[in-house]
């Protein structure tokens, strides 16, 4: 049995992070969305994502395949019904796809809507979770804490809590092996769950008020202010002011500034005194950008602050208006707020912008990565190129 994780429509919709990423390598809560299908299933899975991807991200097939839709968050009940799948079914809730069960394999994304027309459905009743829109990331994140704490600490006990720190809410604070909690710490976990990762640290004078997923090897700095629902991923270091924001890895917010409802890419690094504001002064609907479409959309939202994609840097005292959009591999700088929506591979600031030479911007990456004991790949440099080339007509009509 193969089990793949397929992209649909819905990657269009959570720009920037889908141009380096299929949807299954997003993370909310504490596991990406892959994790969380791989821990249910027992089971590794592969890629059906965009082509340009795909060689990062590879599909693996055999003589009988199970997709699933990477978008929709993976539950008990949910890896139960998909393991039982026959081949020739399709299960879906209204006009949502959940998996397909086939003994060919589906070329392309492409190709999802076309294979699988006239299977057998069955349907699922009850609430199903779905990414549908890129502030679903941060908005969904309380409701995946919440779920992935109870997956995860589930007939396992944590290690010991230190006698140094103030704590209220123990019994639902989970600390793995290898973390380290230093003196001076508050930590409040009756507002939701508070899960600190393998070999993580939180230095002296934090304050932390759940829910919060502090994931493996991530830092958060001394005397910082942690609200939920927040997620610090594998790698990341965070200090100052932050409130119900998403981290995915690699990520560095070290110094003071406010960062709220907001989500950061891989590799990315928020100069000091950064702030982004997610709230308009006249409590006012949050629009942003739609990348794909070229056009503003409405979030529903009152609170939105930053998205910056992967490998994207700003300078110190780097402002950001609400519901700013910056896309992959970007450098801002200088004084003002930049415009709401910063194209892939940009560099400058409120003054003018002009591009990032490609060659350039992958040997920032390449240093930052070295950091981490980490290379990139031929494949990923490729995805990069792709991406350099085919955002080209939008940094031409964004520059001033």
């Amino acid at each position: 049995m193969s089990y793949i994780l397929f992209d649909s429509d819905t990657r269009y919709r959570l720009l920037p992070f889908t141009h380096t990423r299929p949807i299954a390598d997003i993370r909310c809560g504490i596991y990406t969305m892959r994790e969380r299908w791989e821990h249910l299933l027992k089971e590794k899975t592969s890629t059906l994502t965009a082509s340009y991807l795909q060689e990062v991200y590879p599909a693996k097939t055999d003589n009988n395949n199970i997709y699933i839709n990477a978008a929709v968050f993976a539950t008990e009940e949910l890896a139960q019904l998909i393991s039982h799948l026959q081949a020739g079914e399709c299960l879906a809730t209204g006009d949502i796809v959940i998996a397909v069960s086939t003994t060919d394999g589906i070329g392309s994304i492409d190709d999802i809507k076309t294979d699988i027309a006239g299977l057998k459905q069955k349907q699922v009743e009850g609430e199903i979770k779905c990414l549908a829109n890129v502030w679903d990331i941060f908005s969904l994140n309380d409701y995946a804490i919440r779920a992935d704490y109870d997956t995860i600490t589930k007939d396992r006990i944590s290690a010991p809590i230190p006698q140094h720190i103030t704590v209220t809410g123990k019994s639902h604070i989970f600390i793995e092996e290898g973390a380290v909690i230093n003196a001076g710490c508050i930590i409040n976990a009756t507002t939701g769950p508070v899960y600190i990762g393998k070999d993580s640290e939180i230095l002296e004078g934090s304050i932390i008020r759940g829910p919060l997923a502090l994931c493996e090897h991530s830092v958060i700095k001394m005397g910082a202010k942690i609200y939920g629902a927040t997620t610090i991923g594998n790698g990341s270091k965070v200090g100052g002011e932050i409130s119900n924001a998403v981290f995915f890895a690699n990520s560095n917010k070290g110094h003071d500034g406010f960062l709220g409802n907001a989500v950061i890419g891989e590799w990315c690094n928020l100069g000091a005194d950064t702030n982004c504001s997610n709230l308009k002064n006249n409590y006012d609907e949050v629009k942003i950008w739609d990348e794909h479409n070229n056009r503003s959309i409405k979030t529903g939202l009152t609170f939105c602050g930053l998205m910056m994609g992967d490998h994207s840097k700003c300078g110190i005292n780097t402002m950001f208006n609400t519901g700013t959009i910056v896309g992959v591999s970007s450098n801002i700088f200088g004084a003002g707020f930049p415009e709401k929506f910063v194209p892939s591979f940009c560099w400058g600031g409120a003054d003018g912008m002009t591009t990032y030479s490609f060659d350039r911007a992958m040997d920032t990456a390449a240093r930052m990565m070295a950091r981490r004991n980490v290379q990139m790949s031929d494949a990923e440099r490729s995805m990069y190129r792709h991406l350099f080339e085919h955002t080209t007509k939008q940094r031409e009509l964004f520059a001033h």
